[in-house]
């Protein structure tokens, strides 16, 4: 069984206080988007909301469940703890709510690439990496997490047995990339818009 945790916690300071899950690409917003692609690569989807009153936003996606942070103000990590208590794969792909073109086949290929490994995350190089587009063992994580000292996903992914693709692995999927694409500020919804927009008018 496979399992999809979404990240929409924390207070979007870098999006102006808005909640970035709402914005809009095409018309659908990001939330819409994501989960539609999700819902065809893995058999379940839960998404860790910061408190219940967050989680009641997505009353109206009904074939997901929502949680909220088990260990609060904990950021990335929290999410991923309290996601991996709650799904029911030992297999988990985990994306971050600002990513609106999580691409299925890369999905697929990441748990492909699984094994007896305890994660498989993309790198751009060995600075940069996708921890939050990337496929995990939930029995790892969840004894990593159970007694981490570090709040950093860098120290996480450091931390067990990880297994480290190239990007560049997936452009035969996805010749731009844009499965990586997230939102940190107003000024890059803009710019995705034009790249997504305008190659749908040019198509």
């Amino acid at each position: 069984m496979r399992s999809g945790i979404v990240l929409v916690g924390g207070e979007a300071r870098r999006a102006g206080g808005m909640e970035k899950y709402f914005f809009e690409i095409g018309g659908r917003t990001f939330i819409d988007r994501l989960l539609e692609t999700l819902r065809s690569a893995v058999d379940e989807i839960v998404i860790v909301a910061r408190d219940e009153e967050q989680c009641r936003r997505f009353d109206p996606y009904p074939y997901v469940r929502c949680i909220s942070d088990v260990r609060r103000g904990l950021g990335p990590i929290g999410g991923l703890h309290a996601g991996c208590l709650a799904a029911h794969g030992e297999a988990v792909f985990v994306a971050a709510c600002d990513m609106p073109c999580i691409n299925r086949t890369v999905i697929e290929a990441l748990f492909a690439r699984l094994d007896d490994r305890d994660a498989v995350i993309p790198c751009w190089d060995h600075e940069m990496y996708e921890p939050l587009h990337a496929v995990y063992r939930r029995t790892a994580l969840i004894e990593y997490l159970q007694e981490h000292d570090s709040l950093s996903l860098r120290s996480m992914i450091r931390g067990i047995d990880a297994h480290f693709i190239s990007v560049e692995t997936f452009r035969a999927f996805d010749p731009e990339l844009l499965t990586f694409t997230n939102i940190n500020h107003i000024g890059d919804l803009e710019r995705v818009r034009e790249s997504i927009e305008g190659g749908a008018e040019e198509s």
